[in-house]
Parts: C-alpha cells; structure tokens; sequence
C-alpha cells in the first residue's frame, strides 16, 4: 500500500507545481487555493508511505514523480522544450524511481 501511497503523493505534487504557473504569483484565488490544497495532500500521502517505506526512498521517489511529471506537463501544456536530450534525462529519472521500487524490500 505504501507504494500507491507514493503514487497518490507524485500525482499530487505534479498537480500542485503545475497549478502554481495558474496562481500568477498567489494572485488568483481559485489557482491557488486548488495549489494549496494539492500540497496538502502530496504532503499527507508522502507521510503515510514514510510509515512503512525507508525516508530516503520515498522521498527521492515522491521527488522523482513530481520532478519527471511536471516536465512532461510543462511540454505538455506551456510548450516547454522538447529536445530529444531533455526527455532522455527525464526517461533517467523514470529509471531511477524504478530502480528503488524494485530494489526497495517494501
């Protein structure tokens, strides 16, 4: 459960750094009280899977999802470089977070 725990908080923290470009600096209430919230609950998931799952695991890998997620949203959605090294280097931190859940003995 602790890995679907992780899960919940990566998708989380995409959201919150995605909506943080709609906040407009704070400056738009909705943004930000959706952002607000999405950091809640990253935060809150992120701790539920540190119940069982070593500290340094679940953070590199709660990092890992946010950190990849957000730049392929940035791709996505603000027409953010999509240079062929750039999306090499995520598909490394893709890597890296499968490396721990499979090395990983929870």
């Amino acid at each position: 459960m602790a890995w679907i725990y992780i899960l919940i908080a990566g998708i989380f923290e995409i959201t919150w750094a995605v909506g943080l470009k709609y906040t407009e600096g704070f400056t738009r209430f909705w943004p930000s009280i959706g952002a607000g919230i999405a950091m809640l609950a990253s935060i809150y998931f992120l701790n539920l899977a540190m119940k069982i799952l070593p500290v340094g695991t679940a953070y590199a890998v709660w990092t890992g999802i946010g950190a990849a997620g957000t730049a392929l949203f940035g791709m996505l959605l603000f027409d953010e470089s999509k240079e062929l090294v750039r999306i090499l280097c995520i598909l490394l931190v893709v890597l890296g977070i499968l490396g721990l859940k499979f090395t990983s003995s929870n």
